[in-house]
């Protein structure tokens, strides 16, 4: 059950890095460095609890937040974000919770990458290029705002709740499932 759990929070991890490279990275680092006994974090991953790694972290989350607000420095921002956040994802994946002790470390890595990378690309190519030409980059402040709140939300119910965390996740495929289909639907009427 531990390991079920511990890959439950490495996905709700990697999925929230793809929003925010540094939050998830962050509240692994505090929870792991101020409660251990709620998150253990492996060797080489425990250097993400260092006091010093923590500060880091926390002014690099200070600067993209502060960059995806500003307009046009949210696209470029995104752009540089394209390497990090999945590399962020895979980070936060393999230090969950005894993932990497019970999955092999590369496959961790991979998972982390992949489903990082897929919700940024989600984000920089479909839902923030729409936001910016629907609202001529007005909404893109009040979007950037939700997805950090969703990228703490997620890394901090990941670590927390992974159950929650993983009917969240079903529920969420379930219905980016069911909008590709009526959105596909309306795309065969309209051709």
């Amino acid at each position: 059950m531990d390991l079920l759990l511990g890959v439950f929070s490495a996905f709700g991890l990697s999925a929230s890095a793809g929003l925010n490279a540094y939050i998830p990275l962050l509240v692994v680092g505090v929870i792991g460095h101020y409660f251990p006994d709620t998150l253990t974090l492996n060797q080489p991953w425990d250097l993400i609890a260092n006091p010093w790694i923590l500060i880091l972290l926390g002014v690099l989350v200070i600067i993209e937040m502060l960059a995806d607000k500003v307009p046009a420095v949210n696209h470029i921002n995104d752009l540089i974000q394209t390497i990090i956040r999945p590399v962020a994802g895979a980070i936060a994946f393999a230090a969950s919770a005894k993932v990497v002790t019970d999955i092999n470390p590369v496959f961790a890595l991979a998972c982390g990458l992949l489903v990082a990378g897929s919700v940024h690309a989600v984000k920089s190519v479909a839902v923030r290029p729409m936001v910016t030409a629907t609202t001529g980059g007005a909404g893109n402040i009040p979007v950037s705002i939700a997805e950090d709140v969703a990228a703490t939300g997620v890394s901090i119910l990941a670590l927390m709740l992974p159950i929650i965390m993983a009917v969240l996740l079903v529920i969420f495929f379930i219905l980016l499932a069911w909008w590709l289909a009526q959105r596909a639907r309306r795309a065969k009427r309209t051709a």
